[in-house]
């Protein structure tokens, strides 16, 4: 009995720590896959068009590089939150990212399990002396790949004396039958234990330690690969909590597509798994001299690639209506999302995709300033100033410091994240950026408190006004002109900036010595005198920030984003 229980706990640790370094290993290689390909990842998004064909691409692509078909539709919410992709074109991506994520499947099927400690080798030293950034990454991609092999040698050691086990075998062997009541438990299973692990890989991996193992028969393996693709499904839908309704759309969309695809394979099932047998070479149940199933890993594989590829195929066309029953299942709500449409902070998201989606945010609180300084101006300008106009000017600074202050969170996360060294720095101009705008919008507030205190005494009607909005209007111009660069891939450099700066510095000097004029000839009561000097600084201050956003925007330049 003693034995029996040491033997129970060896075989529960043993699979445990096996599942731990797979984990471990499937985390480090997508990590350092997703750092190294950071810049075509980009390029990719950037690529995209509107061709469903090509979605489909790029989300088989971009699956295969970060290895995580999680990771592939964390990122397609995000950017369909952001506006930059419609949700035909996400719909597209999703069904690539389940092709993408067979490719997992195909690695593990891979015979150098037995490698996997001489990987592990081979990797650690580059990822742990390598001076060259993408050497260092090369490094970590084949340790995390020889950890995943480690962990399911690990696994399948555990597993192995299981078949064995009379009592393990009959609490089983509903799941192993050959009959729909089964096919159907094994899916269900496959579905619960990957929405609690949220990874299909991991699943994948799993599973195909069983079969090799003996453990489960083919038939039930494959009911539980396609039962993880209902799964993997969870961590989608939980990206989208909080993001707009046409993120929560390409959640459900992804969900959808993969029901259905499971439920009608499963009408078929058993013809389906004849045909995977027929079309592999070797016997799925052929022991090989290490007493383990050689060939399942391989069929296994090829029935979920097949799958997944054949879904896509026949699902193809009919995305706009998947699109339109989305679209009808969640209707556009009236109520006015009070967070950023533009910010979806998921655990799973890339941090090329985070940057771009807070780069939106920002030229959005660009325009945000745009409206709010047209307002002020007019607000300025009038001789009965409204008290709804001053009340909007406030709203409007609200809503530069909401976007300030959530970009900050959002980027404040993406910074926990693996990031290459252009990342980091992309991430801190975005922050200053947004710093820099909302001062803006601060010092816009203060521009319309000025007239609301000293609405009686202060006249810009003549000539003091002329000068004023002359000045103010040339001050915005150049605000304008430097913000520029934040959609103008054209924008002009630096140094052009800081020449017109020196001139408006000189100008707004002018207009200080003559506030001192004014007072010397009486010419302007000191109070009113000091509130138009009080106003002529604020306008400075926007000059101020505007010089720091020529320079971090010039920093992004050098570093593009897309």
């Amino acid at each position: 009995m003693g034995h029996s229980i040491n033997g129970t706990f060896s075989i529960i640790y043993t699979l445990l720590g096996g599942l731990g370094i797979f984990f471990y290993g499937m985390k480090i290689m997508g990590d350092s896959l997703q750092s190294a390909a950071g810049e075509l990842i980009r390029r990719i998004i950037n690529a995209l068009t509107t061709n469903r064909i090509l979605a489909v691409l790029v989300g088989t692509a971009v699956t295969m590089i970060v290895q995580s078909s999680s990771v592939t539709t964390v990122m397609v919410v995000g950017l369909v939150n952001a506006s930059l992709m419609n949700l035909v074109q996400a719909i597209g991506v999703i069904m690539g990212a389940n092709i993408g994520t067979t490719i997992t499947g195909w690695i593990i099927s891979i015979k150098v399990g037995k490698y996997g400690l001489l990987l592990v080798a081979l990797g650690i030293f580059p990822a742990l002396f390598a001076k060259n950034n993408r050497w260092k990454q090369v490094g970590m991609t084949i340790f995390g790949v020889g950890l995943i092999f480690v962990g399911l040698e690990l696994m399948s050691a555990a597993l192995k004396p299981l078949r064995g086990e009379q009592a393990f075998l009959d609490a089983i062997a509903y799941f192993n039958g050959n009959h729909y009541g089964s096919y159907l438990a094994s899916m269900a299973m496959g579905m619960l234990f990957t929405m609690i692990i949220q990874s299909s890989s991991a699943m994948l991996g799993i599973t195909i330690a069983m079969a090799t193992t003996g453990v489960v028969e083919f038939h039930t393996a494959v009911a539980l690969v396609f039962g993880s693709n209902i799964g993997t499904t969870i961590t989608a839908i939980l990206a989208c909590v909080g993001g707009n309704t046409n993120a929560k759309r390409a959640a459900f969309a992804h969900a959808i597509f993969n029901i259905i695809g499971v439920l009608v394979i499963m009408i078929f099932f058993p013809i389906y798994i004849k045909f995977i047998d027929s079309i592999i070479p070797g016997d799925v149940y052929q022991l090989d001299a290490q007493g383990s199933y050689a060939y399942a890993a391989t069929h296994i594989a090829t029935a979920h690639t097949i799958f997944n590829v054949v879904a896509t195929i026949l699902f193809l066309p009919f995305v706009t209506h998947l699109a339109k029953l989305v679209t009808w299942l969640l209707p556009g709500t009236s109520k006015r999302n009070r967070h950023l449409v533009h910010l979806n902070a998921a655990s799973g998201s890339l941090p090329a995709t985070d940057i771009v989606q807070a780069f939106e945010e920002t030229k959005k609180q660009k325009d945000v300033l745009t409206r709010m300084y047209k307002l002020v101006r007019e607000y300025l300008e009038s001789s009965h100033p409204s008290h709804d106009m001053f009340a909007k000017i406030k709203h409007y600074e609200g809503v530069t410091d909401n976007i300030q202050k959530e970009i900050n969170l959002f980027l404040g996360t993406t910074m926990e994240k693996t990031l290459s060294h252009k990342q980091a720095i992309q991430v801190q101009c975005l922050i200053r950026l947004s710093d820099e705008l909302e001062s803006i919008g601060d010092y816009l507030e203060k521009l319309a408190n000025y007239k609301t205190r000293s609405n009686e005494i202060l006249d810009l009607s003549g000539e003091l006004g002329k000068e004023f909005f002359e000045f103010g209007d040339a001050i915005w111009q150049y605000f304008e002109n430097t913000a520029r660069g934040l959609v103008d891939a054209d924008w002009h450099d630096r140094s052009v900036s800081q020449d017109k700066s020196q001139k408006l510095k000189i100008w707004a000097d002018s207009i200080r010595d003559r506030c001192i004029e004014r007072i010397s000839n009486k010419t302007l009561d000191p109070l009113t005198n000091m509130t138009y000097s009080d106003m002529i600084v604020a306008l400075r201050k926007v000059k101020s920030h505007s010089v720091n956003i020529a320079q971090e925007i010039s920093k992004l330049k050098e570093i593009p984003l897309v």
